[in-house]
């Protein structure tokens, strides 16, 4: 069969959070792979700097600006889509947020149900309105929910994260299980990555320090590290992988 199993020529892909970081390599990578990318993102300038590099790759790309705990925002973005693709293919829930750090004792309830309405809820939001337009049109799909490392081993001082990131995992798990064989739902669990996210643990040389010591290979990851993982569990590579989570991280949780 070939490496053309890797290709995603004749796909529509919608990414959450494609503005930076993760989620705009992975908009890049599935641009490059072949697919045509509906990138979204609640910052606009941003966006359009993804759909700019996409275009200048020679690839297809729309920006279409939603927060993702908007019911209503995220049902006009797959209709944008439809309309400029006539379909979805393959979803990407990349948005998060994670603006705790510090002992649970010290969390408010309130940023407690920020981080769980964007990082779980947000994403089921998108998996939901996804499967409903699938079913519309008798077809199949993918679904790749970004997780964390944090979605499989405890992270000290990130409750919400951390609890948000597990919720992730259960929620790929139960939807592969429900959704089979027409739609695959799989995890992907970056570790730590060079990113906005990660500025301030990276900048702080005794964190830094101590977590290097947790990586068996030593360094962060680059984002287009994490992008080709999301590209096989989209495409027919992947066509018998559902209910997985895949942990890319440099070898942080094997140990």
């Amino acid at each position: 069969m070939g490496l053309e199993r890797f290709s995603l020529d004749g796909r529509v892909a919608l990414v959450t959070g494609a503005s930076r970081g993760i989620g705009e390599a992975i908009a890049l990578e599935m641009a490059e792979a072949g697919a045509s990318v509906v990138a979204l993102a609640r910052s606009e300038g941003d966006l359009e700097a993804t759909v700019e590099r996409i275009d200048a790759g020679g690839g297809v790309a729309i920006a279409c600006t939603a927060d993702v705990t908007d019911g209503p925002a995220i049902a006009a973005a797959f209709d944008r889509a439809e309309e400029a693709f006539d379909s979805v293919d393959v979803l990407v829930n990349n948005a998060g947020t994670n603006p705790y750090f510090g002992d649970a004792k010290n969390l408010d309830i309130e940023t407690w149900e920020h981080i769980i309405s964007v990082n779980a809820t947000g994403a089921f939001r998108c998996a939901r309105e996804f499967a409903r337009r699938v079913d519309e049109r008798d077809g199949e799909g993918a679904i790749v929910n970004v997780a964390s490392v944090g979605g499989v081993v405890g992270l000290p001082y990130q409750a919400p994260y951390t609890a948000s990131k597990h919720a992730i995992v259960g929620l790929t798990r139960t939807l592969a299980v429900e959704w089979a064989p027409d739609i695959r739902v799989n995890a992907l669990a970056p570790g730590y990555v060079k990113t906005e996210f990660t500025e301030g643990v990276r900048d702080n040389e005794a964190i830094h320090e101590e977590l290097l010591d947790e990586i068996p290979q030593d360094r962060f990851a680059d984002p287009e590290e994490i992008a080709g993982t999301a590209v096989y569990l989209a495409g027919d590579a992947a066509s018998y992988a559902t209910g997985e989570v895949h942990v890319v991280d440099g070898g942080y949780a094997a140990h």
